[in-house]
């Protein structure tokens, strides 16, 4: 359907919020997401002001036969938010952040980006696992699981979220929560976009001090077999309350890089934690003996909003961006010796592998107490993530991103991904991700959204 069918006067009347269409001047920014290569004209965009809006807009775009996309922050590689001729629902209005310290309980709207939410929560000395990247939007990240620095302390983003108030594909406002409508919540915690819209979500939170320390060590590829296999070690034997990730990257132009190896591949053995920092410079200790030592290490207190944006930089918006991801059950000599051959290998110097640590919290959790396609068993994630600001050059990239993959792939536990990672349309993929759970989700989407409007994510279709 074109712009010109739709009845936008109509529209703008039962819409509590701003209907932005092609006419508009700020419709080309209006439609933007982060990834540069996700360019797409929307027939309309929608930014509703309440939970009664988005239901308007949802009942509006299935009256006109237009297909629906939800906004949050925009970040999802894929491009999920947006979609040629169809309704976008930006949510962007639903950028509050209300922290009840006494109750531990955090309420987020679906708009909302980790940034607000983390500066919010940090000001109690509290907090929830979010992600690496904080433009990153809280609800995306939630719903399909949610990793960063604090998975091993708290387990993923879902495995906090207690409550939701949904917008459903019949123009319901509904809350899910343990007395109600549980087996949506259920649902919620990690099956993503699925089952509706999210405009808020209730977190209980963790004791997270304000003070993070961070230790961060990085090796040239051609001395980094010691210090990856210690970092391995290091990493899976971590105390409770510590976080750590394994990263190829190129190294920045910070002031504690030396200058000869700044724009140089190499690969980085990170822990965070928020004890004393005598006992990181213990724990980090192994790392340092490693032979070879570290070519540039930075170890330093920063406040934990600021570990939480460390990475920002190294993903602005624009971006031409793609990504593939498989999880192994163990970092094996195998799976280091392809990592360190193949990345150098990458022509963007904004390319990078992070490889996050499954355990602790993380593997506390009974796999049936929530949807995430992930085993609880202790392993590994491991996220390739081709980025480059060049046209011509990503096509290489995404090329490179692809063979690295594969090679990789003889080493994973199965075909299953981590749905937030997976950028490819592939329903075979997204079926085997949720293994034994994908059943009951699928029964799921029949309750909830049996004529699969919201079909923009990593689908599951109606039983």
């Amino acid at each position: 359907m074109t712009t010109a069918e739709i009845d936008l006067e109509g529209l703008r009347a039962t819409v509590d919020g701003a209907v932005i269409t092609p006419a508009d001047p700020d419709y080309d920014t209006a439609r933007q997401v982060w990834n540069g290569d996700i360019d797409r004209r929307p027939a309309v965009i929608v930014r509703p002001a309440s939970a009664a809006g988005v239901a308007a807009a949802v009942l509006a775009a299935r009256a006109h036969g237009l297909d629906v996309t939800v906004r949050g922050g925009g970040h999802n590689y894929a491009g999920h938010a947006v979609a040629d001729d169809a309704m976008m629902i930006d949510l962007r209005a639903f950028d509050s952040v209300t922290v009840d310290p006494a109750a531990k309980r955090a309420h987020v709207g679906g708009g909302a980006t980790w940034a607000q939410a983390d500066a919010a929560m940090s000001a109690h000395g509290l907090g929830v696992t979010g992600g690496f990247i904080s433009s990153t939007g809280v609800g995306g990240l939630t719903l399909g699981g949610g990793m960063g620095w604090l998975t091993m302390r708290c387990g993923l983003t879902c495995d906090s979220l207690v409550a939701a108030e949904v917008v459903t594909a019949d123009g319901r406002v509904v809350v899910a929560s343990p007395r109600e409508n549980a087996e949506l919540l259920w649902g919620l915690r990690g099956g993503g976009g699925n089952f509706g819209i999210v405009t808020t979500l209730t977190f209980a939170l963790h004791d997270v001090p304000s003070l993070a320390q961070l230790a961060l060590l990085c090796w040239t590829p051609d001395r980094a077999a010691a210090g990856l296999t210690a970092g391995r070690e290091l990493i899976m034997s971590l105390p409770a309350g510590y976080g750590g990730v394994i990263m190829a990257v190129s190294a920045p132009p910070a002031p504690f890089v030396p200058a000869h190896y700044q724009g140089q591949p190499g690969f980085v053995v990170a822990v965070a934690g928020f004890g004393d920092p005598v006992e990181l410079e213990a724990i980090v200790k192994p790392l340092r003996d490693a032979a070879p030592a570290p070519a540039w290490e930075l170890v330093t207190p920063l406040p934990y909003t600021a570990l939480q944006q460390m990475f920002d930089e190294s993903a602005p918006r624009g971006l031409l961006a793609y990504e593939k991801s498989l999880y192994v059950e163990d970092l094996s000599d195998a799976v280091l010796d392809t990592l360190i051959s193949t990345f150098p290998q990458r022509r963007s110097p904004l390319t990078l592998v992070p490889i996050f640590a499954l355990r602790g919290r993380y593997s506390e959790i009974h796999e049936d107490t929530t949807a995430f396609s992930g085993s609880r068993n202790p392993c590994w994630a491991i996220n390739i993530s081709g980025m480059t600001t060049d046209p011509a050059e990503f096509i290489e990239e995404r090329q490179w991103t692809r063979d690295f993959w594969d090679a990789l792939r003889p080493h994973a536990n199965s075909d299953a991904g981590y749905v937030n990672f997976l950028v490819d349309d592939d329903p075979g993929r997204i079926r085997e991700s949720y293994g034994e759970k994908y059943s009951r989700l699928t029964a799921l989407k029949a309750e909830w959204d049996p004529d699969n409007i919201f079909h923009h994510n990593a689908n599951i279709p109606p039983a």
